[in-house]
């Protein structure tokens, strides 16, 4: 799982290192969110064919789903999916099954409602219902919460925990150190961090996020330019069903510069 990429520089650098990555730990499946990766908001078509040529398997979003008009032309191909928990009857899938190694992996995307600006259905019972619908028919389920609120991360926790094989948070931006297999089998963490400007106030022009603060007045936010970094998280999942789905042996942080 690689953290909310910021920005055309951000798909740069997975277009550098994901190869690697896959070569060296032996990834047989790739999770990326990309709702901030065209130009901080949004995703545009040029870049949703970037994702496919690198051979990423699933594209979570998030609060910036809708932030291209380019997204309405791609938004139902089965490689993307976007929060569960938006408005019934809005385009595109919340969460999908693909076929990887012999097994069935359930990806679902849920977005929180502390602090987030949108408007959307309880994630909770979003989660009760997909997991109601999925029940015996996929082997693994990774769940991408794309929220603010730590407190709303950890509650979704130990509501899913034992009954999905992974949870990752995303949307903050920066890497959580308290990754962790629950006793009953569950990868998690907090938030996975984000890909794209080191030098940067999560993905932003630091001079620019400054004056906001300092002044209190609107500053047009500005990516940021520089070395990036890449964050993300590798997770090893059991080969064999423990109960409904396959448990994770482990999860692993990972910071490249």
């Amino acid at each position: 799982m690689i953290g909310d990429v910021v920005g055309e520089n951000g798909v740069h650098k997975i277009k550098e290192t994901l190869k690697k990555i896959k070569e060296e730990m032996k990834i047989d499946f790739v999770i990326v969110n990309g709702e901030n990766s065209a130009g901080g908001m949004g995703m545009t078509t040029k870049i949703f064919q970037d994702f496919e040529k690198m051979e990423i398997n699933c594209i979570t979003m998030g609060n910036h789903t809708w932030g291209k008009k380019d997204i309405f032309s791609f938004i139902d191909e089965p490689i993307i999916i976007r929060p569960a928990n938006y408005s019934k009857g809005v385009v595109g899938r919340g969460y999908q099954i693909y076929n990887c190694s012999n097994k069935k992996i359930c990806v679902i995307n849920l977005i929180g409602r502390t602090d987030m600006g949108v408007l959307s259905d309880n994630p909770f019972t979003k989660m009760e219902e997909i997991l109601n619908e999925i029940k015996g028919k996929v082997d693994i389920i990774f769940l991408d919460f794309h929220a603010e609120a730590t407190a709303e991360k950890i509650a979704m926790k130990y509501y899913v925990d034992g009954r999905i094989s992974a949870m990752v948070g995303t949307h903050t931006h920066v890497q959580t150190a308290d990754e962790e297999v629950t006793e009953k089998g569950m990868a998690y963490i907090t938030d996975v961090g984000m890909t794209g400007p080191k030098e940067s106030v999560i993905g932003m022009n630091k001079e620019a996020s400054i004056k906001r603060f300092l002044t209190s007045l609107p500053e047009r936010y500005q990516l940021a330019n520089g070395e990036c970094m890449l964050n993300g998280c590798v997770i090893e999942i059991e080969e064999e069903k423990k109960g409904e789905i396959c448990r994770a042996k482990s999860i692993e942080r990972i910071y490249i510069r």
